[in-house]
């Protein structure tokens, strides 16, 4: 028997696909596909929660480039360029000096893209019978779990 995949709640192997308290023995399956699922409250917050980082995630770039305009047009009016680039310095050393802590939100940002933004859905037929067997918005747990169950079909029927 081989393994293809394995969670808290799914299961495929080589005979069997083990999700959603079904059993489905993969000698009984005649088709496999997915669709979408309508969209729950959780997929929904996700894509607020990734529009909201990826503003705060701009406005600082924004709010400096303002900055460094307004501070350009008032040194040329005044032609004070010393301190404007003492200013500007100070800006990119800053910049610099923060960066490293942008890791932590855009990793945040790239697990939201993985995750994907709708409800995903994986079904059988079993003995004449569509069988839903998953249904999450977990784009890349999904994705996985599919592939697993298209290759132990596929090896099922090199067998047959």
């Amino acid at each position: 028997m081989t393994l293809y995949y394995r969670d808290d709640a799914v299961q495929v192997t080589s005979e069997s696909i083990h999700a959603g308290g079904h059993v489905i023995t993969l000698a009984d399956v005649a088709y496999v596909w997915h669709a979408r699922g309508a969209t729950t409250l959780a997929v929904r917050g996700r894509v607020l929660g990734r529009g909201v980082l990826v503003l705060l995630l701009s406005l600082p770039p924004l709010v400096a480039l303002i900055c460094v305009v307004s501070l350009a047009w008032a040194a040329q009016d005044r032609g004070n360029w010393k301190l404007a680039l003492i200013i500007l310095a100070a800006f990119v050393v800053v910049g610099l000096a923060l960066t490293p802590f942008l890791e932590v939100p855009l990793s945040w940002l790239d697990r939201s893209y993985e995750r994907g933004n709708r409800v995903h859905e994986l079904w059988v037929q079993h003995h004449g019978q569509e069988v839903m067997l998953l249904r999450t918005p977990d784009a890349l747990r999904f994705g996985q779990i599919y592939r697993a169950v298209q290759r132990a079909v596929e090896q099922q029927g090199d067998h047959r």
